[in-house]
């Protein structure tokens, strides 16, 4: 790969994805995409990059999908569902006893693995929210990771990093060497293709939103117009939660970090006017493609 082919897949996975690789990442390009060129019958990378400048559509996602395919696992890093567990839920019971509704965002799903921890988290609250409608939103730029994360089916090695085994036995069936989750959880989360780069306003405004392990891989200019954008879809009284390396501290004063709860966010009352808890959730629309 020349230094030019690497310059043009730098700039065009920042503008498609918002990835924004450094100038020493030119290893982990070609790692990820020789594969998918000798996939594709072509030579090398730079016949690759030649067919992605005259127009290829089909192979400029999969250059996509390759490069911002990042590793996943249940319950990860275990602290953030505690929290939504032990302290996030039982305050939100509380708050919207009266309309008995919670909405959910887990953006950049992955394989889905985040959506169904956080889905097992609310059915291990049992009657506390009977009768309550419950929406678990799952978007990721995707369509291949999504369309893995619907069946939900794991191997041996994916289910055993991170999730109890008790809920294994209790969620899960086996079927030779792999495991598919029951239906009842994977009907509680919906999967929607989405670029966090672009609108998402039309996915309406939630409780929670888990916004782990992505942000990571852009840029600060673009990591602060997300949060503000973020700001926007979330309740006045909502969380939330980042990975372990990410922060809005410099980026934005739309959140702020909350007091012994580390990697969990809320807004910044100084930049809310809405009333706390006070907003219905908006009817969802399929996401737009990339």
């Amino acid at each position: 790969m020349t230094p030019a082919d690497y310059d043009y897949l730098r700039k065009f996975l920042k503008e498609r994805s918002g990835l924004d690789l450094s100038a020493d990442k030119q290893y982990l390009v070609e790692s990820r995409l020789l594969p998918l060129a000798r996939k594709a019958s072509l030579p090398g990378i730079p016949d690759l990059v030649l067919k992605i400048r005259n127009g290829d559509g089909r192979l400029a996602t999969d250059v996509v999908e390759a490069m911002t395919t990042n590793e996943t696992f249940f319950y990860r890093d275990k602290i953030p569902f505690d929290h939504l567990r032990d302290t996030i839920l039982p305050e939100l019971i509380q708050a919207r006893a009266a309309r008995r509704s919670l909405r959910i965002w887990s953006a950049a799903s992955s394989t889905g693995q985040e959506p169904y921890s956080i889905a097992m988290c609310v059915k291990e609250m049992g009657s506390a929210l009977a009768g309550w409608r419950i929406e678990i939103v799952a978007t990721d730029l995707s369509q291949e990771v999504l369309e893995k994360s619907k069946a939900g089916v794991y191997s041996q090695f994916e289910v055993q990093r991170g999730l109890p085994i008790q809920h294994l036995v209790k969620y899960f069936a086996q079927t030779g060497e792999l495991w598919q989750l029951n239906a009842d959880i994977r009907a509680m989360v919906q999967f929607r293709q989405l670029n966090l780069l672009q609108d998402f306003s039309h996915l309406g405004t939630f409780d929670v939103i888990f916004c782990r392990n992505v942000l990571i891989y852009f840029d600060q200019d673009t990591k602060a117009v997300i949060f503000e954008r973020m700001a926007k879809a979330m309740e006045a009284d909502g969380t939330l939660l980042l990975g372990a390396a990410e922060s809005v501290v410099g980026l934005t004063d739309a959140f702020r970090p909350i007091a012994d709860r580390r990697g969990l966010y809320e807004l910044n009352p100084a930049r809310s006017g809405r009333p706390m808890g006070g907003l219905m959730p908006q009817p969802l629309k399929v996401a737009a493609a990339r």
